[in-house]
């Protein structure tokens, strides 16, 4: 099977761009969503607070027969001046028999106060799975502060590796597929904390900073044959050069994404609550990586290089006449 990915590099960007316009969607939705307020919705880890998961314990005859009604927590949260809190029903063996509360820092005695009303009004709680989590305000600004210097740090790093290994094009547009690649991710997960409030925390950085990574090894294997090929053959077309480079690489792109992706489908599946949304954003990352090398950074480099005139195209050499 032969790619021509440069005859249908419209497709390719309609296709991203679609992707990331819905996940920028989601963001500001997200922004103006006055229990999110923010393009993500944010875990403890970054703004602080307490978190309290409480599960009726189904062993006691009765306490678990009628669901759990969110209008009641809320109340329940309210009547203890926690109205503002975010409130979320879990599901346990395919019942909702469970609730996250995201609130203020609270004391000890506010904790028991909360549980015990709640005791009262939606049944028994099993003590074994009761889970509080507390984060303070000044660490979670902190961990979101180094997140994002981290990524413009390693976006950094990779525009100059790029730039004296290659051209500067070369850096730049790496940069753009990064960038797409971060957008979808981010995207992604905006749409899934708005839908189904999944939170990201500080692992979620740690994916981030691993997909540019894994991005931009696909991308610079990919470039490397290009700059390779325009060496052996600089007579030929960038169109063609950068095609026959894609194909090159294909199986390699596509093998190694394979691979990687079977791992992270076993800790998605098996890892456990910590690790099955860090594993998620890697899965969505990789993909993204593998399509963003083949079909962005390729057809972006041809386009540029078509329009910049940065590509020499040396004509033929003949032989002297006599």
């Amino acid at each position: 099977m032969r790619l021509d990915i440069n005859k249908a590099r419209v497709t390719w960007w309609s296709i991203s761009a679609v992707i990331i316009l819905v996940g920028i969607i989601s963001m500001v939705i997200s922004s103006f969503n006055p229990s999110i307020k923010a393009p993500l919705r944010p875990s403890l880890d970054f703004i602080g607070g307490t978190r309290l998961q409480f599960v009726r314990d189904c062993g006691k005859p009765g306490n678990c027969d009628q669901p759990i009604d969110i209008n009641l927590v809320r109340e329940v949260a309210k009547s203890q001046g926690l109205g503002d809190s975010s409130i979320q029903l879990i599901s346990e063996n395919g019942q909702e028999n469970g609730i996250t509360i995201r609130t203020k820092n609270l004391e000890t005695e506010q904790r028991s106060n909360l549980q015990n009303a709640l005791t009262e009004k939606i049944g028994v709680f099993d003590p074994q799975k009761n889970q509080i989590d507390s984060v303070g305000a000044t660490l979670g600004k902190e961990l979101f502060t180094s997140g994002i210097l981290a990524l413009i740090v390693s976006f950094v790093g990779i525009t100059i590796y790029m730039a004296f290994r290659f051209q500067l094009d070369y850096a730049l547009l790496a940069i753009v597929a990064l960038f797409h690649d971060i957008l979808v991710t981010t995207g992604v997960f905006s749409i899934l904390g708005l839908v189904f409030g999944v939170e990201v925390d500080s692992l979620f950085i740690v994916a981030l900073l691993t997909i540019t990574g894994f991005s931009v090894n696909d991308t610079v294997v990919i470039y490397d044959r290009i700059r390779e090929t325009i060496k052996l053959h600089p007579e030929q077309p960038i169109a063609e050069v950068v095609d026959d480079a894609v194909n090159q690489t294909l199986s390699r792109s596509i093998n190694t994404t394979l691979t990687t992706l079977l791992t992270l489908t076993a800790i998605f599946l098996f890892g456990g609550e910590t690790l099955h949304y860090f594993s998620l954003a890697l899965i969505v990352g990789f993909i993204m990586g593998a399509y963003s090398s083949i079909f962005i950074a390729s057809t972006l480099l041809i386009w540029w290089r078509e329009r910049s005139q940065n590509y020499q195209v040396e004509p033929p050499v003949t032989s002297p006449e006599s």
